[in-house]
């Protein structure tokens, strides 16, 4: 192998490991930054990991909302099974019982969603893809959202 060629397979190799190390670090951002999407039958039915940020979505349940100064705690169900979430914060004004929204946090060790974040749909009439997915699976979409999430 002359000099020159082994110089261009240095360069090469460490291009190649420059890159595989970029690629690498890219990839563990992503998967770190990821929100999975659940639901309450998901977050009860199986064991999701405690220190993984979710997002789970349904209809809040009527009668269970309870606010202590800027605490809320409320069920939120898909109809088929409820956990109950806890945010810290100011709520969405578009925010009420039996309606749909999303919740971003954790779970804590006794099953609790500690959420960071609470979205609330924008008009009666919409509610959000994942969460009319959620619920179409559990079969039971309430009357008013069945005509325009079949």
């Amino acid at each position: 192998m002359t000099p020159t060629q082994r110089q261009r397979l240095l360069v090469v190799s460490v291009v190649f490991v420059g890159i595989s190390i970029a690629s690498g670090l890219t990839l563990l951002a992503f998967k770190e930054n990821l929100l999975y999407f659940v639901t309450p039958t998901e977050i009860k039915t199986t064991e999701l990991p405690k220190e993984r940020l979710l997002r789970v979505g349904g209809l809040v349940v009527e009668g269970t909302v309870q606010r202590d100064g800027i605490q809320v705690q409320f069920d939120l169900t898909d109809t088929a099974n409820a956990v109950t979430v806890v945010y810290s914060g100011i709520l969405p004004d578009l925010f009420r019982e039996g309606q749909g929204i999303i919740a971003n946090g954790k779970l804590t060790d006794d099953g609790t969603f500690m959420a960071s974040q609470v979205l609330a749909k924008h008009d009666e009439n919409y509610m959000p893809p994942e969460v009319a997915d959620a619920l179409q699976q559990a079969k039971n979409l309430p009357e008013k959202f069945k005509e325009k999430y079949r």
